[in-house]
């Protein structure tokens, strides 16, 4: 596993483009026996592995891509890409899905089909998405589906996880505000934009002060604000850009219902004209109360419960393996990088690297939950 893990590394494809990454996957996949399908979602791969006579069957999920960043580590197997490294981990993600494949296939005491699905684009989330309209779940009909990640600064050999929502959805908004541009010197001539957008930005923090559950976590994020106005020119239009996040379906349509109703609101009372544009760029990942205790239990053989943690805190980044938990119930689990040096590093920093040290945990929990689930 090291070695696959370090030559991915050394070799890193962003976005869509892994295609000598799924060729090098497949190769391996193949050479152990397994069924292998490739250009799945435009260059996802999957293997099939199916022995005894049960209609079971479960997913297991890691990713190809890595990231626009320019490498800074000097050890070894560095990446030979300028402005690419596998900054997240996603090397270590798919040697250990290899890992569990090979095993499985040599060794594996279960009887239904396990799916290794080894997906592109996880980074831009458009990957899980794209597999699944190129018929993901009706070629490949797991009926669950599980997942994984590293976590710096989590000891090497522990497991955390919690049930429901887990990773945080991520939703875009675009608030466009017309007024009446004109003279910075005759305010009293237009109808100021910029004056508009200030009320609007203050109203939106209100949202989650006084719309939200105060029980539930909610961000708001202006981040950008753009006017086609100059020196001594008032613009005439303004665009507010930024993004929510929440950790249930009803806060995001909440947070965009109340959204609209502000800026459009206080844009009529201005006599302006307020249009707002979202899209739910990721969904909440949701982990499924009956797949969850399934990972607890494979986790729990893994690593021993007292490296089990069973209701972690939930984490405000995002993951497209969402989509695919709204095909097929699941559970995504958080394993331990280690504390030290690289290893607790910041995932999408340039000094960070995957610790070869997970890589036997993280396969041997793949094993497990493999052979508890389809149990003979």
């Amino acid at each position: 596993m090291v070695a696959w893990r370090h030559h991915i590394h050394r070799n890193p494809e962003t976005g869509f483009d892994v295609h000598k990454t799924a060729h090098y996957v497949a190769g391996l996949l193949a050479g152990w026996g397994i069924e292998v399908h490739t250009k799945v979602g435009v260059s996802g791969v999957v293997g099939v592995l199916k022995k005894g006579d049960s209609e079971k069957s479960i997913a297991l999920r890691a990713d190809l891509d890595a990231l626009p960043i320019q490498e800074m580590n000097q050890f070894e197997h560095r990446s030979c890409v300028d402005s690419k490294m596998h900054g997240c981990g996603h090397d270590g993600h798919t040697a250990m899905l290899l890992g569990a494949a090979q095993h499985l296939a040599k060794h594996g005491d279960f009887d239904g089909t396990v799916y290794f699905i080894f997906q592109p684009d996880e980074e831009y989330g458009k990957g899980a998405l794209c597999m699944i309209k190129d018929g993901l779940f009706e070629r490949f009909p797991a009926q669950e589906i599980y997942g994984m990640h590293n976590v710096p600064g989590l000891g090497l050999g522990k497991i955390t996880l919690r049930q429901g929502g887990t990773m945080a959805s991520e939703t875009l908004f675009e608030i466009n505000i017309v007024g009446k541009g004109g003279h910075a010197s005759s305010p009293h001539r237009i109808n100021d934009p910029v004056v508009i957008a200030a009320q609007v930005i203050q109203s939106l923090q209100t949202i989650v002060s006084r719309s939200v559950d105060p029980l539930d976590a909610v961000v708001v994020s202006v981040t950008e604000v753009i006017t086609d106005g100059a020196r001594n020119v008032v613009p005439t239009n303004i665009s507010i850009k930024g993004d929510y996040r929440t950790f249930s379906d009803e806060n995001v349509a909440l947070v965009k219902r109340r959204m609209e109703e502000l800026a459009t609101g206080i844009c009529a009372a201005s006599n302006a004209v307020g249009e707002v544009k979202t899209s739910t760029e990721f969904l909440v990942t949701f982990n499924a109360e009956e797949q969850t205790k399934v990972a607890t239990a494979a986790a729990i053989a893994t690593v021993g419960a007292e490296n089990v943690e069973t209701n972690c805190a939930p984490k405000s980044f995002s993951e497209d393996f969402a989509h695919l938990q709204r095909q097929a119930p699941g559970c995504y689990v958080f394993i331990g990088n280690g504390t030290e040096g690289q290893y607790a590093n910041m995932l999408h920093n340039p000094e960070y690297d995957f610790n070869d040290q997970a890589l036997q945990v993280g396969a041997s929990y793949w094993v497990e939950l493999a052979e508890q689930r389809l149990t003979k």
